[in-house]
C-alpha cells in the first residue's frame, strides 16, 4: 500500500501543528524542531552537538509534551553505570520473585545529556535499545514502546575527560545536527519570557504517542522511485571510494536516508521522494558517518567538503511524481 495524495496532505497539515507547537518553546529553531520530529518519526535517532544552554532540555521536553508522551533526562558522567540507563533486577523478598526496575530509558524522548563523558561500556549500554526498541536484563527483553527517540548530546569546546563515540555508535544516529544560538530579536523574545522557567509544562498536547506510531507507519508507505533509490545508493558509494575518506557511508546510512527522506516528502504534502529531498538531507543524514583520511583532514578538507563534492560529481535523475 502506497501514501495517497490525501493522507500526504494530513501528514504535511498534522506536521506543521507539531513543529509550530514545539516552536513556541524553542523559539527560531523550526528547522532544527523539523529535522528531529522527522528523525523521531522515520524512528531513528538524533545526535545534537551544541554549547551549553542552547535549549537542548527544552527541546526533549517540548516534544514530549506535543505528542503526549514521557521525556527522562540522563546526565552522562565518568561514574554512569549501564544499569543507571537501562535499569537493574532486584529480588523483591516479600514477592520471594526477581523484578524489573525500568532505567530512565524507558521513555518516549530520552535526552542523553554529555554522552561522551560517559565511559564505552555505558556508552555502549544505549546501543541495543536505540537498534533494536528494547533492551535485555538478565536473558529477559523489555520492550520500550513507540514513540522512542534519544537525543544525545555532546559538547564540541570541553573535550577533557571524555571519551569520543565510536564509529559504530554514530553510525546509529539517524541524524547529526545542532541548535545553535538565536538570532537577536528572538533573544530577546526569550528573555522577555524568562519568568517561565518551565515553557514546555504549558505546551497543549497535539497527538497521542499511539497517533505518532500511526504517523511513522504511514511515512513509511511513501513511494521511492528505483531511480531515486539508486542515486542515493551511488551517493554512497562516492562517499565510500572518495581518496579523501578512510569510511564513507554504510549500508545502514543509506537506509536511513530513505527511511528520513520518506517523513520529509510527506512532511511537504508529497507521497513521493524526490532526488531533492536527498539532496536536502545528505548533510545532517551522512556528515557524521564519514571517517575522514589524516592526511586529508590535515589538509583542510572536511566531511562537508566530500559530501558537497560527491552530490555535485553525480547527476540527480529526473524521477517521476509519482508510482
Amino acid at each position: 500500500m502506497t501514501m495517497t495524495p490525501e493522507q500526504a496532505a494530513w501528514f504535511q497539515s498534522t506536521f506543521t501543528r507539531l513543529v509550530d507547537n514545539v516552536d513556541r518553546a524553542l523559539m527560531g529553531k523550526r528547522e532544527v524542531v523539523g529535522l528531529v520530529l522527522s528523525a523521531m518519526l522515520a524512528e531513528g535517532h538524533v545526535l545534537l552537538e551544541d554549547a551549553p544552554g542552547t535549549g537542548k532540555t527544552s527541546l526533549a521536553k517540548a516534544l514530549a509534551a506535543t505528542v503526549q508522551g514521557s521525556s527522562a533526562r540522563i546526565q552522562f558522567t565518568p561514574d554512569l553505570l549501564p544499569s543507571d540507563v537501562t535499569g537493574v533486577t532486584i529480588y523483591d523478598q516479600a514477592q520471594h520473585r526477581f523484578e524489573f526496575h525500568k532505567g530512565p530509558v524507558f521513555a518516549s524522548i530520552v535526552l542523553a545529556d554529555e554522552i561522551n563523558r560517559a565511559s564505552p561500556k555505558t556508552q555502549s549500554a544505549l546501543l541495543e535499545v536505540m537498534e533494536e526498541s528494547r533492551v535485555t536484563v538478565d536473558g529477559t527483553a523489555h520492550e520500550v514502546g513507540r514513540p522512542f527517540l534519544v537525543v544525545a548530546t555532546q559538547n564540541p569546546i570541553e573535550q577533557a575527560g571524555t571519551y569520543k563515540l565510536p564509529e559504530a555508535q554514530l553510525d546509529r544516529f539517524l541524524v547529526k545536527t545542532s541548535i545553535g544560538y538565536p538570532e537577536l530579536d528572538v533573544a530577546e523574545r526569550i528573555l522577555a519570557g524568562s519568568a517561565d522557567r518551565n515553557p514546555s509544562a504549558h505546551l497543549p498536547a497535539i497527538i497521542t504517542t499511539g497517533a505518532v506510531a500511526d504517523m511513522a507507519d504511514l511515512a513509511s508507505t511513501v513511494h521511492v522511485e528505483g531511480a531515486v533509490l539508486r542515486y542515493a545508493a551511488e551517493l554512497a558509494a562516492a562517499t565510500r571510494e572518495d581518496p579523501a575518506t578512510r569510511l564513507g557511508v554504510s549500508v545502514r546510512g543509506s537506509i536511513a536516508m530513505i527511511r528520513i527522506a520518506k517523513v520529509y516528502a510527506a512532511s511537504n504534502g508529497r507521497h513521493y521522494v524526490t532526488p531533492d529531498d536527498i539532496k536536502t538531507l545528505v548533510g545532517p543524514v551522512w556528515t557524521h558517518r564519514l571517517v575522514m583520511d589524516p592526511e586529508a583532514e590535515f589538509s583542510g578538507t572536511t566531511a562537508e567538503t566530500v559530501i558537497a563534492r560527491v552530490v555535485e560529481s553525480i547527476a540527480a535523475p529526473q524521477a517521476r511524481s509519482a508510482a
